[in-house]
């Protein structure tokens, strides 16, 4: 898995995700926050299967550099 999120989007994800399954915990929304679980992993991992999928990436650094 090569990592296909970028920084930005992976801390808004993870922020989004926080607080979607905060919500369902606490009862204010329904099961559908659970959903949450979903950013908040792919944030973690910086891997998005449908972008892998379209060869789509938003992460800035390409390869590290070959020694």
């Amino acid at each position: 898995m090569k990592i296909n999120i970028g920084g930005a989007e992976r801390a808004i994800r993870v922020v989004a995700g926080l607080v979607l399954v905060g919500l369902a915990a606490t009862g204010t929304v329904g099961w559908w926050g659970w959903l949450g679980l979903v950013p908040l992993a792919t944030g973690l991992v910086g891997w998005c299967p449908p972008y892998a999928m379209l060869g789509f990436s938003t992460c800035s650094v390409k390869d590290a550099p070959k020694t």
